[in-house]
Protein backbone atom coordinates (compact mmCIF):
# COMPACT_ATOMS: atom_id res chain seq x y z
CA UNK A 1 0.00 0.00 0.00
CA UNK A 2 1.20 3.49 -0.89
CA UNK A 3 1.71 5.38 2.39
CA UNK A 4 1.55 8.84 0.80
CA UNK A 5 -1.04 8.46 -1.96
CA UNK A 6 -4.75 8.61 -1.09
CA UNK A 7 -7.57 6.83 -2.89
CA UNK A 8 -11.26 6.58 -2.12
CA UNK A 9 -14.90 6.82 -3.11
CA UNK A 10 -17.01 9.89 -2.39
CA UNK A 11 -20.77 9.86 -2.95
CA UNK A 12 -22.55 13.07 -3.90
CA UNK A 13 -26.11 12.92 -2.67
CA UNK A 14 -29.07 15.24 -2.34
CA UNK A 15 -32.56 15.98 -3.55
CA UNK A 16 -33.21 16.25 -7.29
CA UNK A 17 -31.85 19.30 -9.13
CA UNK A 18 -29.52 20.48 -6.38
CA UNK A 19 -26.42 20.51 -8.61
CA UNK A 20 -24.75 17.12 -8.17
CA UNK A 21 -24.09 16.59 -11.88
CA UNK A 22 -22.83 20.14 -12.38
CA UNK A 23 -20.40 19.65 -9.50
CA UNK A 24 -19.04 16.34 -10.76
CA UNK A 25 -18.49 17.83 -14.22
CA UNK A 26 -16.62 20.74 -12.62
CA UNK A 27 -14.49 18.39 -10.52
CA UNK A 28 -13.34 16.15 -13.37
CA UNK A 29 -12.98 19.00 -15.85
CA UNK A 30 -15.19 17.48 -18.53
CA UNK A 31 -18.90 16.99 -19.03
CA UNK A 32 -19.66 13.35 -18.26
CA UNK A 33 -23.03 13.77 -16.52
CA UNK A 34 -25.96 15.48 -18.21
CA UNK A 35 -27.73 18.48 -16.74
CA UNK A 36 -30.98 20.39 -17.17
CA UNK A 37 -33.20 22.67 -15.14
CA UNK A 38 -35.56 19.77 -14.54
CA UNK A 39 -35.33 17.60 -11.43
CA UNK A 40 -34.42 13.93 -11.79
CA UNK A 41 -32.47 14.40 -15.01
CA UNK A 42 -29.83 11.97 -13.72
CA UNK A 43 -31.12 8.40 -13.75
CA UNK A 44 -27.93 6.36 -13.43
CA UNK A 45 -24.97 6.14 -11.08
CA UNK A 46 -21.94 7.68 -12.77
CA UNK A 47 -18.37 7.72 -11.47
CA UNK A 48 -16.27 10.83 -12.02
CA UNK A 49 -12.57 10.22 -11.43
CA UNK A 50 -10.32 13.08 -10.31
CA UNK A 51 -6.60 12.25 -10.21
CA UNK A 52 -3.93 14.58 -8.84
CA UNK A 53 -0.29 14.04 -7.96
CA UNK A 54 -1.08 12.61 -4.53
CA UNK A 55 -4.75 11.60 -4.67
CA UNK A 56 -7.37 9.84 -6.75
CA UNK A 57 -10.95 10.64 -5.77
CA UNK A 58 -13.79 8.66 -7.30
CA UNK A 59 -16.91 10.82 -7.07
CA UNK A 60 -20.20 8.96 -7.35
CA UNK A 61 -22.91 11.02 -9.03
CA UNK A 62 -26.29 9.68 -7.97
CA UNK A 63 -29.89 10.32 -8.97
CA UNK A 64 -31.76 12.60 -6.61
CA UNK A 65 -33.34 10.65 -3.77
CA UNK A 66 -37.14 10.66 -3.80
CA UNK A 67 -39.30 9.36 -0.98
CA UNK A 68 -42.52 9.05 -3.01
CA UNK A 69 -43.24 5.69 -4.58
CA UNK A 70 -43.97 5.57 -8.29
CA UNK A 71 -43.30 3.45 -11.32
CA UNK A 72 -40.61 0.80 -11.51
CA UNK A 73 -38.16 3.32 -12.93
CA UNK A 74 -38.64 5.65 -9.93
CA UNK A 75 -38.17 2.81 -7.46
CA UNK A 76 -35.06 1.61 -9.30
CA UNK A 77 -33.57 5.11 -9.42
CA UNK A 78 -34.13 5.62 -5.70
CA UNK A 79 -32.62 2.22 -4.85
CA UNK A 80 -29.61 3.18 -6.96
CA UNK A 81 -29.20 6.47 -5.08
CA UNK A 82 -29.46 4.86 -1.65
CA UNK A 83 -27.18 1.94 -2.57
CA UNK A 84 -24.56 4.47 -3.63
CA UNK A 85 -24.25 5.67 -0.02
CA UNK A 86 -22.98 2.28 1.13
CA UNK A 87 -19.33 1.17 1.30
CA UNK A 88 -17.85 4.55 0.40
CA UNK A 89 -15.26 6.63 2.25
CA UNK A 90 -17.05 9.98 2.34
CA UNK A 91 -20.63 11.16 1.89
CA UNK A 92 -21.28 14.65 0.56
CA UNK A 93 -24.78 15.99 1.09
CA UNK A 94 -25.52 18.91 -1.23
CA UNK A 95 -28.20 21.50 -0.48
CA UNK A 96 -29.14 24.77 -2.16
CA UNK A 97 -28.07 28.10 -0.67
CA UNK A 98 -31.75 29.10 -0.40
CA UNK A 99 -31.86 26.86 2.67
CA UNK A 100 -33.09 23.53 3.88
CA UNK A 101 -36.17 22.12 2.16
CA UNK A 102 -38.37 19.25 3.29
CA UNK A 103 -36.81 17.08 0.57
CA UNK A 104 -33.31 17.88 1.91
CA UNK A 105 -34.33 16.72 5.37
CA UNK A 106 -35.76 13.56 3.84
CA UNK A 107 -32.40 12.80 2.23
CA UNK A 108 -30.61 13.56 5.50
CA UNK A 109 -32.91 11.08 7.20
CA UNK A 110 -31.59 8.25 5.02
CA UNK A 111 -28.16 8.65 6.64
CA UNK A 112 -29.42 7.69 10.09
CA UNK A 113 -26.50 6.51 12.26
CA UNK A 114 -23.92 6.27 9.49
CA UNK A 115 -20.30 6.02 10.62
CA UNK A 116 -19.06 7.41 7.28
CA UNK A 117 -17.79 11.01 7.39
CA UNK A 118 -20.45 13.37 6.06
CA UNK A 119 -19.59 16.73 4.49
CA UNK A 120 -22.26 19.31 3.75
CA UNK A 121 -21.80 21.35 0.56
CA UNK A 122 -24.02 24.43 0.32
CA UNK A 123 -24.26 24.95 -3.43
CA UNK A 124 -25.32 27.86 -5.64
CA UNK A 125 -23.84 30.56 -3.40
CA UNK A 126 -23.34 32.62 -6.56
CA UNK A 127 -27.06 33.34 -6.39
CA UNK A 128 -26.81 35.04 -3.00
CA UNK A 129 -26.69 38.82 -3.03
CA UNK A 130 -25.65 38.89 0.62
CA UNK A 131 -23.14 36.20 1.59
CA UNK A 132 -23.86 36.95 5.28
CA UNK A 133 -27.07 34.97 4.75
CA UNK A 134 -24.90 31.85 4.85
CA UNK A 135 -24.08 32.27 8.54
CA UNK A 136 -27.55 31.38 9.91
CA UNK A 137 -27.81 28.57 7.35
CA UNK A 138 -24.52 27.10 8.52
CA UNK A 139 -25.65 27.39 12.16
CA UNK A 140 -28.96 25.71 11.32
CA UNK A 141 -27.12 22.93 9.48
CA UNK A 142 -24.88 22.29 12.49
CA UNK A 143 -28.02 21.88 14.57
CA UNK A 144 -29.51 19.34 12.15
CA UNK A 145 -26.54 16.97 11.94
CA UNK A 146 -22.96 16.50 13.07
CA UNK A 147 -21.34 17.27 9.73
CA UNK A 148 -17.58 16.83 9.64
CA UNK A 149 -17.28 19.90 7.42
CA UNK A 150 -19.64 22.54 5.99
CA UNK A 151 -18.40 24.20 2.80
CA UNK A 152 -20.22 26.83 0.69
CA UNK A 153 -19.55 26.35 -3.02
CA UNK A 154 -20.74 27.23 -6.50
CA UNK A 155 -20.52 24.28 -8.87
CA UNK A 156 -21.53 26.61 -11.71
CA UNK A 157 -18.74 29.18 -11.26
CA UNK A 158 -16.18 27.02 -9.46
CA UNK A 159 -16.19 29.18 -6.33
CA UNK A 160 -14.58 27.29 -3.42
CA UNK A 161 -14.55 24.00 -5.35
CA UNK A 162 -10.78 23.67 -4.92
CA UNK A 163 -11.18 24.05 -1.17
CA UNK A 164 -13.97 21.47 -1.25
CA UNK A 165 -11.71 19.01 -3.08
CA UNK A 166 -8.83 19.59 -0.68
CA UNK A 167 -11.15 18.98 2.27
CA UNK A 168 -12.53 15.75 0.82
CA UNK A 169 -8.99 14.43 0.34
CA UNK A 170 -8.33 14.65 4.09
CA UNK A 171 -10.91 11.93 4.77
CA UNK A 172 -9.63 9.40 2.23
CA UNK A 173 -7.52 6.39 3.23
CA UNK A 174 -3.98 5.84 1.99
CA UNK A 175 -3.76 3.45 -0.92
CA UNK A 176 -2.88 2.99 -4.56
CA UNK A 177 -5.00 4.47 -7.35
CA UNK A 178 -7.83 2.27 -8.51
CA UNK A 179 -8.02 3.61 -12.06
CA UNK A 180 -5.57 4.81 -14.74
CA UNK A 181 -4.56 8.43 -14.19
CA UNK A 182 -6.16 9.59 -17.47
CA UNK A 183 -9.53 7.86 -16.91
CA UNK A 184 -12.37 10.29 -16.10
CA UNK A 185 -15.36 7.98 -15.70
CA UNK A 186 -16.43 4.35 -15.52
CA UNK A 187 -19.02 4.90 -18.24
CA UNK A 188 -18.42 4.05 -21.89
CA UNK A 189 -18.63 6.51 -24.75
CA UNK A 190 -21.72 4.59 -25.90
CA UNK A 191 -23.50 5.29 -22.59
CA UNK A 192 -22.57 8.98 -22.53
CA UNK A 193 -23.63 9.45 -26.16
CA UNK A 194 -27.10 8.12 -25.33
CA UNK A 195 -27.19 10.42 -22.32
CA UNK A 196 -26.43 13.50 -24.43
CA UNK A 197 -29.46 12.69 -26.59
CA UNK A 198 -31.61 12.24 -23.48
CA UNK A 199 -30.34 15.56 -22.15
CA UNK A 200 -31.86 17.34 -25.13
CA UNK A 201 -35.19 15.62 -24.55
CA UNK A 202 -35.20 17.10 -21.06
CA UNK A 203 -34.14 20.52 -22.28
CA UNK A 204 -36.44 20.84 -25.28
CA UNK A 205 -39.64 18.98 -24.41
CA UNK A 206 -42.31 20.54 -22.24
CA UNK A 207 -44.23 19.47 -19.17
CA UNK A 208 -43.91 15.81 -18.14
CA UNK A 209 -43.01 14.38 -21.55
CA UNK A 210 -39.24 14.01 -20.93
CA UNK A 211 -39.94 11.65 -18.02
CA UNK A 212 -41.81 9.33 -20.38
CA UNK A 213 -38.81 9.01 -22.73
CA UNK A 214 -35.64 6.94 -22.81
CA UNK A 215 -32.78 6.59 -25.29
CA UNK A 216 -31.24 3.41 -26.66
CA UNK A 217 -28.04 3.78 -28.70
CA UNK A 218 -28.30 1.07 -31.35
CA UNK A 219 -25.26 1.82 -33.53
CA UNK A 220 -21.83 3.35 -32.90
CA UNK A 221 -19.28 3.35 -35.71
CA UNK A 222 -16.03 5.24 -35.18
CA UNK A 223 -14.05 3.45 -37.91
CA UNK A 224 -14.04 6.44 -40.28
CA UNK A 225 -13.26 10.14 -40.05
CA UNK A 226 -16.86 10.76 -38.97
CA UNK A 227 -18.37 8.93 -36.00
CA UNK A 228 -21.76 7.60 -37.04
CA UNK A 229 -24.40 7.09 -34.38
CA UNK A 230 -27.96 5.78 -34.47
CA UNK A 231 -30.29 6.09 -31.50
CA UNK A 232 -33.87 5.19 -30.71
CA UNK A 233 -35.98 7.43 -28.50
CA UNK A 234 -38.50 5.35 -26.56
CA UNK A 235 -41.86 6.92 -25.76
CA UNK A 236 -44.88 5.57 -23.95
CA UNK A 237 -47.72 6.59 -26.29
CA UNK A 238 -48.30 7.37 -29.98
CA UNK A 239 -49.25 10.92 -28.97
CA UNK A 240 -45.84 11.25 -27.32
CA UNK A 241 -44.19 10.16 -30.55
CA UNK A 242 -45.92 12.91 -32.46
CA UNK A 243 -44.83 15.51 -29.91
CA UNK A 244 -41.20 14.41 -29.94
CA UNK A 245 -41.08 14.45 -33.73
CA UNK A 246 -42.94 17.75 -34.02
CA UNK A 247 -44.44 19.44 -37.06
CA UNK A 248 -42.56 18.44 -40.20
CA UNK A 249 -40.06 16.68 -37.88
CA UNK A 250 -38.65 20.03 -36.79
CA UNK A 251 -38.49 19.23 -33.07
CA UNK A 252 -36.68 15.93 -33.58
CA UNK A 253 -34.29 17.67 -35.96
CA UNK A 254 -33.50 20.33 -33.36
CA UNK A 255 -32.97 17.70 -30.67
CA UNK A 256 -30.52 15.99 -32.99
CA UNK A 257 -28.69 19.23 -33.84
CA UNK A 258 -28.14 20.18 -30.20
CA UNK A 259 -27.20 16.64 -29.18
CA UNK A 260 -24.68 16.45 -32.02
CA UNK A 261 -22.98 19.63 -30.79
CA UNK A 262 -22.52 18.10 -27.35
CA UNK A 263 -21.34 14.81 -28.84
CA UNK A 264 -18.71 16.50 -30.97
CA UNK A 265 -17.38 18.40 -27.95
CA UNK A 266 -17.18 15.20 -25.96
CA UNK A 267 -15.75 12.94 -28.67
CA UNK A 268 -13.52 15.56 -30.30
CA UNK A 269 -14.59 14.50 -33.78
CA UNK A 270 -17.30 15.17 -36.33
CA UNK A 271 -20.47 13.22 -35.62
CA UNK A 272 -23.34 12.07 -37.83
CA UNK A 273 -26.40 11.31 -35.68
CA UNK A 274 -29.61 9.61 -36.78
CA UNK A 275 -32.63 9.51 -34.46
CA UNK A 276 -35.80 7.44 -34.56
CA UNK A 277 -38.78 7.53 -32.22
CA UNK A 278 -40.32 4.23 -31.15
CA UNK A 279 -43.47 3.62 -29.09
CA UNK A 280 -42.89 1.12 -26.29
CA UNK A 281 -45.92 1.32 -24.03
CA UNK A 282 -45.33 0.91 -20.32
CA UNK A 283 -41.53 0.78 -20.57
CA UNK A 284 -41.04 2.85 -17.41
CA UNK A 285 -42.99 0.33 -15.33
CA UNK A 286 -41.51 -2.78 -16.98
CA UNK A 287 -38.43 -4.21 -15.28
CA UNK A 288 -37.40 -6.14 -18.40
CA UNK A 289 -37.40 -2.93 -20.44
CA UNK A 290 -35.46 -1.13 -17.70
CA UNK A 291 -32.89 -3.92 -17.66
CA UNK A 292 -32.49 -3.56 -21.43
CA UNK A 293 -31.68 0.13 -20.86
CA UNK A 294 -29.03 -0.74 -18.29
CA UNK A 295 -30.77 0.25 -15.07
CA UNK A 296 -29.98 -3.10 -13.45
CA UNK A 297 -26.25 -2.41 -13.87
CA UNK A 298 -26.43 0.37 -11.29
CA UNK A 299 -27.53 -2.04 -8.56
CA UNK A 300 -24.76 -4.60 -9.04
Amino acid sequence: MNATFRFGYVTLMGRPNVGKSTLINRLVGKKISITSHRPQTTRHRILGIKTTQDTQVVFVDTPGIQTKRGKAINRTITRTAIASTKDVDVLVLIIDSIGWQAADRDVLGTLGGTSTPVILAINKVDRLRNKDALLPLIAQSEHYFGFHEIIPISAKTGHNVDRFLDTVKLYLPCGDAGFPADQLTNRSDHFICAEFVREQLFRQLGQELPYATAVDLIAYDDSGKIIRLQAQVWVDKPSHKAMVIGKQAQRLKQIGVEARKQLERFLGRQVHLELWVKVRSGWADNQTALNALGYNEDLK
